[in-house]
């Protein structure tokens, strides 16, 4: 015959409870919006490094300086050194172009 044990039963009750309670709280942990914005808001981050670095390589190889090796997430404090002083007004324009093309898709998306 099965464990009929009142004390068992309830020790068994109370740490599935226990145990459900933890994943309930983990679940709501990982959907919880302030989180998911800061995994959003990291990941645009590290995707916009990355992509900032992309693009400075490419500038650098077009103008023909050679590109400096910078890791992703790098926080020298020597961003635009010497031999690179001459690409930060064309990086910055990119990011201009970049911006402004941006508004203009999203104001377009809005018009419709």
């Amino acid at each position: 015959m099965a464990d009929t044990d009142p004390a068992e039963l309830e020790r068994r009750i109370e740490r599935t409870r226990a145990e459900l309670a933890q994943t309930v709280d983990a679940i709501a942990d990982r959907v919880s919006p302030k989180k998911v914005a800061r995994r959003t808001v990291a990941k645009a981050e590290s995707s916009a490094r990355e992509f900032l670095v992309s693009v400075g390589d490419r500038v650098g190889e077009a103008v023909g300086v050679a590109p400096r090796p910078v890791k992703v997430g790098d926080e020298s404090d020597d961003l635009w050194a010497d031999e690179q002083a001459d690409l930060a007004p064309i990086l910055i324009g990119v990011g201009a172009m970049l911006a402004v093309t941006a508004m203009v898709m999203l104001w377009r998306r809005r018009r419709r």
